[in-house]
């Protein structure tokens, strides 16, 4: 499990506010909200790349703080990919093994394991320039999980992509999850995709969690006007409760 408690950040203007999350391992959990309310710093949170300025972050009950970013077992994917344009999609996907001193033979099997789940064999020699959105999304997603990460974090990883290459990709990330049960926090202020993929949803407002639940439970039964006017209700009422006699 992975454990945000009463997070706090400060960067500039912006602040994150006592954040506080558990989610599940094996998880696909979807961070959703508009543009600017922290979605990203809960992630580079996670990640190491920033620390809190208060608060704690667990993961299996280890203190996250004390463990510096390269020992978590992070696997990060930006919503622009950030591969690599000097190394070719084989040298990119292999890299976090080879920092690692995998050796020749364990980096192989897992590189053919990455190919045969993406489909990317034929791209192996080409440079991420020659590449389309959607071979930059796949091979970026098999750079990050070749490592086998404890926790995959996704940044707006579609949002690059055209609506049917969206569409498929939503459902290639459904298939990696059921198939690698990695934990998985993705940000989006998407609602099909935080419908689609998410187990459970947090739905963030000027960087504070507004509310945790099911996408059932998000998108039928929000907890205040935030939450409804921001995944499109459109309608609510005023109910005051009378007392019975």
């Amino acid at each position: 499990m992975l454990k945000l408690q009463n997070v706090y950040k400060q960067l500039g203007e912006f602040h994150l506010k006592d954040i506080n999350l558990e989610i599940n391992s094996g998880e696909y959990f979807v961070i959703l909200g508009p543009t600017g309310t922290g979605k990203t710093v809960v992630l580079e949170l996670i990640a190491g790349m920033y620390h809190p300025d208060r608060g704690e972050i667990y993961f299996e009950n280890e203190n996250w703080l004390n463990t510096c970013p390269e020992h978590r077992g992070i696997g990060f994917v930006y919503q622009d990919y950030e591969l690599f344009p000097h190394l070719t999609v084989k040298e990119n996907i292999i890299f976090g093994l080879k920092i690692r001193k995998y050796s020749s033979t364990v980096i192989n099997k897992k590189l053919n394991e990455m190919v045969e789940m993406f489909g990317i064999g034929h791209l192996l020699d080409r440079y991420p320039s020659t590449l389309s959105g959607g071979e930059q999304q796949r091979t970026a997603l098999a750079r990050a999980l070749i490592t086998s990460p404890k926790i995959l974090l996704l940044d707006e990883p579609l949002s690059a992509l055209d609506p049917r290459s969206k569409e498929v990709f939503q459902q290639e990330l459904k298939r990696i999850h059921q198939t690698l049960k990695t934990t998985t926090l993705h940000v989006t202020h998407d609602f099909n995709e935080a419908m689609y993929l998410a187990d459970r949803i947090g739905v963030m407002r000027n960087g504070e969690i507004a509310q945790v639940g099911t996408p059932e439970e998000i998108f039928r039964r929000p907890k205040d006007t935030f939450v409804a006017s921001f995944v499109g209700i459109k309608n609510s009422l005023k109910v005051e409760q009378m007392a019975i006699k």
